[in-house]
């Protein structure tokens, strides 16, 4: 059974010329390519992303991340031995404790402290957890998000290794609540007028928050993917995104969520019947072939790493050999990879 819905990490790689990973946004950003993968059958069209209204019905619902990305890369100095830090902000913990990743993480034992901006901002080390985070304690006068909007930088994934221009285009221009070390993607398609267009033809657009984590590019390591162990990530579903979801399912429309991240938000909050509550906490859902959706019908998400948790999930959702194979085209047309690419829908017709 095993074999047959793919739980060896070797069952979810394909081959990637390395100059298909998109380097730089698009100049506008409802121009990139759009794969449609009908679900069921495994066919496949090739679109402009503007072209989603084709897919879309009046009575259907989008759901979309609201997060928002913070500038939450440092760089810094030892206090006593002036050696580069560069620290990467994971997860709040309280006021100004924040779970981090420190790059080179030697220099970082408990007790080190780090100066940002020529001292504007110290970062004291409180001690070492899983994985080898760093819990630090900043020091600052003044407000620490404006601080940090001075010093830091945007996160951008390791294997994106242009300079951003433009610091918004790493943002979806429905962003709202600061928490995230990475971009809900796949939102990156949609510009204001888009989705103006959208809500226009009768589609109901639904809220959600999950700060996405730096989990999302931690590499899977178990040959077995069920040794794997996901990193938890704050969400929060208001009674009104709730509400209209819960409407959409109760009048015969389909839910398509915006984003690996907004599906993992849904399918962790929704009961066995698909219902969703006013909630919020801390989830580590990892979704992959066999589970079965209670939420969300249809996935709007990019083309993501080889072996990663997101293809995954995207193969739990329209099959591991459909999935593939769409990648194999993608391959072949020329589409732009990961964080700055192309979009597919996952059309569950």
């Amino acid at each position: 059974m095993s074999e047959e819905i793919g739980m060896k990490l070797s069952d979810y790689d394909y081959h990637l010329p390395e100059e298909l990973i998109a380097q730089d946004p698009l100049a506008v950003r409802s121009e990139s390519r759009l794969m449609v993968l009908d679900k069921n059958t495994g066919d496949i069209e090739h679109k402009h992303f503007y072209d989603i209204k084709e897919y879309l019905k009046p009575g259907d619902c989008l759901v979309l991340n609201n997060t928002r990305v913070i500038p939450a890369r440092l760089i810094g100095e030892k206090e006593d031995t002036h050696g580069k830090v560069e620290v990467l902000l994971l997860k709040r913990k309280s006021d100004d404790t924040w779970e981090t990743l420190v790059k080179p993480g030697k220099k970082a034992r408990p007790g080190a402290r780090i100066s940002f901006g020529n001292g504007l901002l110290v970062g004291e080390v409180m001690d070492i957890v899983e994985e080898g985070d760093r819990i630090i304690k900043f020091h600052y006068d003044g407000i620490f998000e404006e601080i940090l909007d001075q010093l830091g930088q945007m996160p951008l994934p390791p294997y994106i290794t242009h300079k951003l221009q433009d610091r918004n285009r790493y943002q979806t221009v429905y962003a709202k609540h600061d928490g995230s070390a990475a971009a809900p993607t796949a939102g990156l398609h949609f510009t204001k007028e888009l989705l103006q267009e959208i809500r226009d033809m009768g589609v109901n657009i639904a809220e959600v928050t999950l700060h996405v984590g730096l989990g999302t590019f931690r590499p899977v390591k178990e040959d077995n993917i069920l040794d794997h162990h996901m990193h938890s990530e704050y969400y929060q579903i208001s009674k009104e995104a709730a509400e209209m979801i819960n409407n959409t399912k109760k009048n015969g429309g389909r839910v398509i969520s915006v984003g690996t991240t907004s599906t993992r938000t849904l399918e962790s909050a929704a009961a066995e019947d698909g219902t969703l509550r006013e909630c919020s906490g801390w989830t580590e859902i990892f979704i992959y072939p066999g589970y079965k959706f209670k939420a969300i019908d249809g996935l709007i998400t990019n083309f993501h790493l080889p072996e990663s948790t997101l293809i995954m999930l995207v193969s739990a959702l329209a099959g591991r050999e459909h999935v593939l194979h769409a990648y194999e085209k993608a391959v072949e047309e020329r589409y732009r990879f990961f964080s700055f690419g192309d979009a597919m829908f996952i059309d569950p017709k």
